[in-house]
């Protein structure tokens, strides 16, 4: 019966009188087991869990060719009378050396130390092993839900879809409505509440063993998974239902794009992109929850391309120009100041729609050079019509909310006024709702410095977002700007009428002045002059116009001094 408590040594000697002196010398302390050659020697390592190995030099080279023998110490016997058999033994593999005629005292000391020294390596290999593991668990994995996090899932998922090559998968990707009104509303706890239920269900409904769940941002989910897997309906309705659950106490709703993966090779990231632009197009829709990329959305995405592109060049050769719309007081009935709005002629393909390349520059940022691009050109033409006819009129200009992450924003607006001699009253400041929700205290501080310096404050599409009386409690601008839906649905409802009745009130009572825009017709205006509006801006006056067709337009109006 084998003693499982000693520790196996292998001994590969030709010489039986050898392999005998061995194990009397070791007498005890080992479990024996002999090889006469390299093949036996090789099946016994193949078939038996082997501690250590004592072998003929002859036979080293041979042995340390066997991928299981790596892990196993390997000592050589050399004749001393060699003076160079021990270097060849530890460049052809070995461990370590012992001379022949053995010592019994030495053999042993040299056999135990060798397998201390690799059970002690192991053991820091295992530790190691073990910490790497963690490591890379830390690096792959969203630390608030516990789900893989974006550059892992772009790596799982590309290889999902390799092995899987007749799989038809869809990439999934999910946003909250409203989450940073929730934050904002809240507790940011509760932000983070809703997030990792939300982690739990993607857990539970999707099977690991054929597809994937991944927090990529912010409140930004994203799935992989076998098309005939899924029920997206089931799945929202589902997401829904969890979520409720919670008792937030707050219309907390989930949108989805799904991009069906007919080319597994493309990037992740780029099918990814796809998904979310399936989900733009009907985010906020209460009626649609999800929607699927298709072609149309394809040429959407080269037309965004195209103006990433061209959008530095486009800068450099001046191919931006700014557009004045004037702002109307209807009771004096002159033109009371102007909006600036950016154009982009471009040289192949016309004029661009600022509908179009805006989103774009606020998604990827370009949209602070632009709006400096902007303020630059109004400070020009205000200089110009004063050094011209003597008189101002006061511009408003667009700061969005990205230029609040810019340290150098108030010193660059003073440095505008300072270079074309202007004084801080002639620019006006429009800054949106959304603004507010990305940071609602540092929006705060700012506009605070932004009047400090005489700068007035404007909040344009005022009604558009969640937090308008919100806001009005918090943030002291000067005008609203009060969105144009409410224009459009005046001649319609009732209800629409009732609220911006009562936005003009408010307005009066915190000592705000009010700017109603979009106004396009004649019963339009006369609803508004009705509840007492007197700034008018929108089509049915004037459309945005360049530079010089503005001036012709000031010269038949009278202008604030």
């Amino acid at each position: 019966m084998i003693n499982e408590t000693l520790q196996k040594l292998l001994i590969v000697d030709e010489s039986e009188n050898n392999r005998i002196a061995i194990k009397n010398i070791l007498q005890d302390e080992y479990e024996f087991v002999e090889a006469a050659s390299i093949e036996e020697a090789i099946n016994t390592i193949e078939r038996c869990t082997i501690d250590v190995v004592l072998a003929d030099l002859k036979f080293i080279s041979q042995l340390k060719d066997n991928d299981k023998i790596l892990q196993i110490p390997l000592i050589a016997m050399v004749d001393s009378s060699d003076v160079d058999a021990g270097a060849i033994a530890i460049e052809s593999g070995a461990f370590e050396v012992i001379a022949k005629p053995l010592n019994q005292t030495l053999v042993s000391y040299r056999i135990h130390n060798v397998i201390k020294h690799f059970k002690d390596a192991e053991s820091v290999q295992i530790l190691k092993d073990k910490q790497i593991i963690e490591m890379h668990k830390y690096v792959e994995m969203d630390a608030l839900t516990g789900l893989i996090n974006r550059e892992t899932f772009y790596k799982r998922a590309a290889a999902l879809m390799q092995v899987n090559i007749e799989t038809k998968y869809y990439i999934i990707y999910f946003d909250i409505s409203c989450f940073k009104a929730i934050n904002d509303l809240f507790h940011i706890e509760t932000g983070n509440l809703i997030l990792r239920t939300a982690a739990n269900y993607f857990r539970t409904v999707i099977d690991p063993k054929v597809g994937l769940c991944s927090r990529i941002e912010a409140d930004h989910f994203i799935i992989c998974v076998p098309q005939d897997k899924i029920d997206i309906e089931k799945l929202i309705i589902g997401l829904d239902v969890t979520v409720q659950a919670l008792g937030i106490g707050h219309n907390i709703l989930f949108y989805a794009g799904i991009y069906p993966v007919n080319n597994p090779s493309l990037p992740v990231d780029q099918m990814c992109d796809r998904a979310n632009m399936a989900l733009r197009k009907i985010k906020g829709n209460y009626m649609n929850r999800y929607a699927y990329y298709d072609a149309g959305m394809r040429e959407l995405m080269l037309q965004d391309q195209m103006i990433v592109r061209d959008m530095e060049t486009a800068l450099q050769e001046n191919q931006f120009s700014i557009f004045l719309q004037p702002i109307y007081d209807i009771k004096r009935n002159t033109i009371n100041s102007a909006e600036a709005l950016v154009r982009w002629f471009h040289p192949i393909n016309g004029m661009i729609s600022p509908g179009k390349f805006i989103p774009v520059f606020e998604r990827n940022g370009f949209i602070v050079k632009t709006d400096r691009f902007v303020w630059e050109e109004v400070c020009k033409f205000i200089q110009r019509q004063r050094e011209e006819t003597g008189e101002v009129t006061p511009v408003s200009v667009n700061v969005s909310r990205l230029n609040f992450y810019n340290l150098d924003l108030l010193e660059f607006l003073l440095g505008l006024l300072e270079r074309y001699e202007l004084e801080s009253w002639m620019l006006k400041l429009e800054i949106t709702e959304s603004a507010y929700m990305d940071n609602s205290h540092q929006l705060m501080s700012i506009i605070k410095v932004f009047r400090e310096e005489g700068f007035p404050v404007l909040m344009d599409d005022f009604g558009s977002g969640y937090s308008s009386l919100n806001m009005l409690k918090n943030l002291p601008v000067d005008v609203l700007k009060v969105d144009m839906a409410f224009v459009r649905e005046l001649e319609e409802s009732e209800r629409a009428y009732m609220i911006l009745k009562f936005i003009m009130n408010l307005a009066k009572d915190l000592g705000m002045d009010v700017i109603v825009e979009g106004v396009e017709t004649k019963k339009q205006l006369d609803y508004l002059v009705h509840l007492g509006a007197d700034k008018i801006q929108g089509y049915y006056f004037s459309k945005p116009l360049p530079v010089p067709e503005f001036k012709k337009l000031l010269k038949e109006n009278k202008i604030c001094k």
